[in-house]
Parts: C-alpha cells; sequence; structure tokens
C-alpha cells in the first residue's frame, strides 16, 4: 500500500520554508480554497474552535485531495486526545501550552511508536489504511512523517525551553505570543521588548537541538524571523481573510451610498408609493 509523506517534513528536509494557513471554519471547502492557493498545510484547531471529529475528518479527506498536510492543534488532554487526530489521518498535531521537558517525553511516549514512544497500536482507521497497510510500514510511517509541534506560550515554559527542546522524538517549536504577552501583563504588545527576547530564545533553543521553530504569523519582519531560525510560517487565519474583505466589500459599498444626493429615489421607496410590496 502507498503511504502520503508530509508535505511539511519534505520541505523543512529539503531547506525550503512551509506555508501554512489556519483555518476555524469547519467547512471541507475552505481546506480545499487553501490547498488550490498553495498553501502547504493546513493548521486546525480543536482547543479554541468547537470542531467535531466526522468535521475535522472531512476536512483532512479534502486536504488529501489537495496534497496538503493537516497540522491540528489538540486541546490539553489524555493520550486519546493526542492521537486521535492522528488515526483520522491527520499529518501532525500542536500541543499547547507545554511548560515543562517532563511534558514533553510524556507526549513523545503517547504518539510515537516503538522504538521512539509507547504509542499503543490499532492501525484499523485510516492512517493505518483500515489494517491493508503492514504493522512495519504503519510504524515507520508514522514514526518520520508525522509532524510533533510543542507550543511555548508561558514565562513557565520559556524558562525551560532548552530542556524542552532537548527532548527527542518531536519534531518543531512553536512560539504563542498572543499568550506570552498576556501572562507577563503585556496582552497584544508583540513588540514589547520581552516578547520579542522569547521569540528570540524559543528559536535559538529549537535550532541548538535540532528541531524547527515555527511561527503562529508574520509577528515581525520575515527577514527578523528567518535570521532568528523561523522556518514554518503560518501566513493567516480564513476568519481574518473573511472579516476584512466583508467589511472592505460592505464599506466601500456604504461609501457609495453615502454619496449618492438626498433627493436620490430608492426602488423600495418608489414602489411603496404605487402600494405595492418593496420586494415584489
Amino acid at each position: 500500500m502507498k503511504t502520503r509523506p508530509s508535505r511539511l517534513l519534505r520541505k523543512l528536509r529539503a531547506g525550503d520554508v512551509p506555508i501554512t494557513l489556519k483555518l476555524n471554519l469547519s467547512e471541507p471547502r475552505v481546506v480545499e480554497i487553501a490547498g488550490l492557493c498553495g498553501a502547504d498545510a493546513v493548521w486546525l484547531c480543536t482547543e479554541h474552535v468547537p470542531n467535531d471529529w466526522i468535521g475535522l475528518e472531512n476536512q483532512i479527506r479534502a486536504a488529501r485531495v489537495h496534497d496538503i498536510d493537516t497540522i491540528i492543534r489538540v486541546g490539553r488532554g489524555s493520550y486519546s486526545d493526542y492521537i486521535r487526530p492522528l488515526e483520522a489521518d491527520a499529518t501532525g498535531i500542536i500541543v499547547p501550552h507545554v511548560a515543562s521537558a517532563d511534558e514533553a517525553r510524556q507526549i513523545v511516549e503517547w504518539v510515537r511508536f516503538h522504538p521512539i514512544g509507547k504509542r499503543a497500536m490499532d492501525g484499523g482507521n485510516i492512517d493505518g489504511q483500515f489494517c491493508l497497510l503492514s504493522v512495519e510500514d504503519y510504524i515507520r510511517h508514522s514514526n518520520t512523517e508525522r509532524i510533533v509541534i510543542l507550543q511555548i506560550e508561558s514565562p513557565e515554559a520559556l524558562e525551560n525551553v532548552e530542556d524542552i527542546a532537548a527532548v527527542p522524538g518531536f519534531d518543531a517549536l512553536l512560539f504563542g505570543p498572543g499568550d506570552f504577552s498576556h501572562r507577563i501583563g503585556k496582552p497584544g504588545q508583540l513588540d514589547d521588548s520581552a516578547v520579542v527576547a522569547a521569540r528570540k530564545r524559543v528559536a535559538a533553543a529549537a535550532r541548538q537541538h535540532g528541531k524547527y521553530a515555527m511561527t503562529a504569523g508574520l509577528i515581525a519582519p520575515f527577514e527578523d524571523l528567518v535570521a532568528e531560525g523561523y522556518r514554518i510560517f503560518n501566513a493567516g487565519s480564513d476568519v481574518v481573510g473573511l472579516s476584512s474583505y466583508f467589511k472592505q466589500r460592505v464599506d466601500l459599498l456604504r461609501s457609495h451610498v453615502e454619496k449618492l444626493p438626498r433627493s436620490t429615489p430608492t426602488r423600495p421607496a418608489l414602489a411603496r408609493k404605487k402600494g405595492r410590496s418593496p420586494y415584489a
């Protein structure tokens, strides 16, 4: 049976810079739009978004059609919460709020197969091609073509980031500037010197220990982020894109309406004069 390699890992291993898009909407067609627009992966979420697993399976399936990866940020939870996306054939997971090396080791133990971890084996889901994939290929593919990303987003995590990065068996660190800035009492101040220093330290720790660094967005000039060591870039999100576009279109049309002379009749007004429904 043929397995699909990770597009993100392929590009990273070749020294390229992969691009992701974060999706809050659960519509698989949004995933297809991201694929058609050239994204390498979509970042889905169960931490902050009320996604259900049937919906996520359909999004993951839509991504496969366009040969793009799916990374699911899981909610903090148990072993089952972390492997469920992988068994649905997501390309990887993001685990939020990791704060210690012990947590990192536990995550690796849960989500990697022997000899890296102790993940329980099933194989009866799409990631094992419903038991059509050999055990050897299933283990190899899961351990080498599934990306595990740990999110660093608190002062406690920052103090331990070098120890976390040194844990073997995961692939990347994601700096969370929003929560970090909030935790230090400067919510949303992403250019504050303490936030910038934290961002740089996370990337340096990743680079020092052979991990990739991911950024949640262009939180600094692109060239600066690359120089710091960031290699996985999230380009934006569906809700921000739609909100910006909808607001721009509504504001544009409203500006034209406001320029109309006061005496300009509107269709509903004319219709009312004739005694008809304005929407007839």
